[in-house]
């Protein structure tokens, strides 16, 4: 990191907590130690007979005693489920791969020296930022693709990478609910606040819409690109000297492409149009736009297809293609042995990253089995509905409430389950609120804190890809250091662009508006 002749006192505490988050020992160790806190807390917690009720279905959550015998038998029956059904770890794995044949055809090399050398250093925090966000359209595969993407660009363009691949996470994690379309994560928040309305108002009384906060996050879209642009290029960027490689790592320069290396360029490029139209015309015409689910009806959207719902095997192939078609005709893959090996070194490179996601997931799992997570996300709902809060400051408050929680539960859909029963009904009795307008709320604080908690294995994931590619000895307090201020600003900003937004009474989505509609 960059040292400063005279620093304020908020470099002062970002260096405290990098320091501090330096200090932290690998990512599978610490959670290991997590996992055995956990189990830890759940014996205390079960023999004080600590419940809460659930508010979306009335019943009654007990923390479960991991030393229990139904706890025994509860690890030795999933130990092995947990490791092989976390989330990042085949997605991880096979997009790695994808994107590796390129790297390793020497297709990215090409690209980035031919195209992208020229780009313009000071918008080029403004494109991440924007790509990013309009990447979680594709949910967490951008997470793994863009910020290694993002220190490519970085380097071709004379900047820091490690710095470009912050501004690709940042964009990616903190922006993740905005976007110009309707994504899979509108779905699936509409899907449980409709059922809350239901329960609440009656059935058929309020219809609450996939598209209900549309042209707010859309708005949204451009908010978070200027940003997470500028905090990137007038704050972050500055943290960081000029990237010299570390001693023994393998930095390709910019250099001249030989013919044959532009005529493989050429044709990747091609292959890759080929792919495209492909895609297009079975989304249009073929299966890939049949909704999931209606295969009989013949239903058809982009949101709930086939395309949609199945994102990561396409980019597989997006990524893959071109990188074997530029490998065979620039002459780096001259035999599917070539290609073979090709696998196996990037494959390699994911040793550690297996042994982290198996502590990992036996953390998470563990912690949600023994109901720890709904027993922190339930008390908290019931102590902010409890402080008597109206207008604004419940609003802002909420929100507040939200990204702290999310720094210890990430997952979306599971918080909203719990928060939307009580905040829902919460919210339209004190301010006759719009059940979408709620939504929102929760969607603010929900995307911010996203991209610095080190609950979220992605953190981790562009972390170790740092390590790789650019500095060994890169730790995790860099990362959190500088991704901090990102969503502070966002936060602060994002409520101050909400709160204009309900002044000047614009609808957030087809036919919804701020306030309840006049029965």
């Amino acid at each position: 990191m960059k040292e400063t002749a005279k620093e304020s006192k908020f470099d002062r505490f970002l260096k405290v907590i990098e320091t501090g988050c330096n200090k932290l020992p690998q990512p599978a160790i610490i959670f290991m130690f997590l996992f055995l806190i956990t189990a830890v807390l759940s014996l205390i917690l079960s023999c004080f007979h600590i419940t809460v009720v659930n508010p979306a279905s009335g019943a009654e959550v007990v923390v479960r005693n991991f030393f229990s015998i139904e706890g025994l038998y509860w690890f030795l029956a999933n130990m092995i489920t947990n490791f092989t059904s976390f989330p990042p770890l085949g997605l991880v794995l096979v997009m790695t791969v994808a994107v590796g044949f390129c790297e390793e055809s020497g297709l990215i090399e090409t690209l980035l020296n031919e195209k992208m050398k020229h780009i313009l250093p000071a918008l080029l925090p403004y494109v991440v930022a924007f790509i990013g966000i309009m990447g979680n359209i594709a949910s967490d595969t951008a997470v793994i693709i863009i910020p290694p993407i993002a220190g490519l660009l970085y380097l071709a363009a004379g900047k820091h990478p490690v710095a470009g691949m912050i501004c690709g996470y940042a964009a990616v994690q903190a922006g993740f609910s905005a976007n110009l379309m309707v994504a899979g994560t509108d779905g699936l928040l509409q899907s449980i606040t409709q059922g809350v309305v239901d329960n609440f108002l009656g059935e058929g009384v309020l219809t609450v819409d996939i598209t209900c906060n549309w042209y707010f996050m859309a708005a949204s879209t451009f908010l978070c690109t200027a940003v997470i642009g500028f905090v990137c290029n007038h704050f972050v960027d500055k943290r960081f000297d000029t990237y010299v490689p570390v001693e023994g790592m393998e930095i390709k320069r910019e250099r001249q492409a030989t013919p044959a290396e532009k005529k493989a360029l050429l044709w990747a490029g091609i292959s890759m149009q080929i792919f495209l139209v492909l895609i297009v015309v079975l989304t249009i015409w073929g299966p890939l736009g049949v909704v999931v689910g209606k295969e009989e009806e013949g239903a058809r959207a982009f949101v709930g297809s086939y395309l949609l719902k199945n994102l990561v095997t396409i980019l597989v192939f997006f990524f893959a293609v071109p990188g074997i078609v530029y490998g065979a005709i620039a002459g780096k893959f001259k035999s599917l042995n070539d290609i073979y090996s090709a696998m196996v070194k990037i494959m390699g490179r994911l040793s550690g990253y297996l042994v982290f996601c198996f502590f990992c997931a036996q953390f998470q799992k563990t912690f949600s089995w023994t109901n720890i997570d709904q027993l922190l996300a339930i008390n908290g709902a019931n102590f902010l509905n409890a402080t008597g809060f109206t207008g604004y400051g419940m609003i802002i408050t909420f929100i507040i409430f939200s990204s702290l929680i999310n720094i210890f539960i990430t997952s979306a859909s599971a918080k909203w389950a719990i928060f939307a029963p009580v905040f829902i009904p919460m919210m339209i009795l004190a301010g006759n609120y719009h059940p979408a307008m709620t939504q929102i709320f929760y969607r603010l604080g929900d995307s911010a804190t996203n991209c610095f908690t080190p609950f979220s294995p992605y953190l981790w994931v562009t972390l170790k890809a740092a390590q790789d590619m650019y500095d060994p000895k890169l730790k995790l307090g860099t990362l959190v250091s500088n991704l901090i201020p990102i969503s502070v600003v966002l936060t602060v900003l994002w409520i101050v662009f909400l709160v204009v937004w309900m002044m000047l009474g614009i609808p957030i989505g087809p036919g919804v508006t701020v306030f309840m509609p006049a029965s």
